[in-house]
């Protein structure tokens, strides 16, 4: 498969995406977000690709939450899409935006009710004392919310912008298969091969 991969990372990302689709057993949208503090500390968690296109890739989440503080003091970030059945991963790098109000309100709106209740109930990376607690805010939020349940206002998106790219497939005798594309000085995408 190596040979001929297109001239846009996006359309690639399209391309290997719609075989993952087909190919993986769930959630082939799961990528990996690594995000640091100021200091450098990493860390890292699965997420759930909810939008992709030439601007970048979102992901939506609590704005309280240990990702989004980082994110807040440091903006860089790094996404890992794998898929173990393709023998396939895709590094991305970049900085992040917020989503707009829009945006974000126009995702909420399709969430399952429970999910929409979730975000009210639930203080994202807060210590728990017990299951009990977290069940109880959810009832209450039930309670709270008899119809349309809004958007939280501490409940938004973010959008990965891409300054590079690395299209990763396994090759027999680990001679794998690496292109990376990395924006030029005219923000134009130049694809280079890599080592394995």
């Amino acid at each position: 498969m190596p040979a001929g991969l297109a001239i846009s990372p996006f359309e690639q990302f399209h391309a290997w995406m719609a075989e993952a689709e087909k190919s993986e057993p769930s959630d082939p949208n799961a990528m990996l977000v690594a995000t640091s503090t100021p200091d450098g500390h990493p860390s890292l968690r699965a997420v759930l690709l909810k939008g992709v296109d030439d601007r970048g890739f979102v992901f939506y989440t609590n704005k309280e939450s240990r990702k989004s503080d980082e994110l807040g003091a440091n903006p860089y970030v790094a996404l890992l899409f794998y898929w173990k059945s393709l023998r396939r991963q895709i590094r991305i790098e970049g900085t992040v935006e917020h989503v707009t109000d829009a945006e974000a309100d126009a995702y909420y709106a399709t969430r399952p009710r429970n999910s929409q209740l979730g975000a009210w109930a639930s203080p994202q990376s807060r210590p728990l004392q017990d299951r009990a607690v977290l069940e109880r805010r959810l009832a209450e939020a039930e309670e709270r919310f008899a119809g349309e349940i809004p958007r939280p206002g501490y409940w938004s998106g973010y959008r990965v912008l891409p300054e590079r790219f690395e299209f990763w497939q396994d090759m027999p005798y680990r001679l794998h298969d690496r292109t990376v594309y990395a924006r030029s000085a005219t923000r134009m995408w130049e694809q280079t091969k890599l080592f394995p």
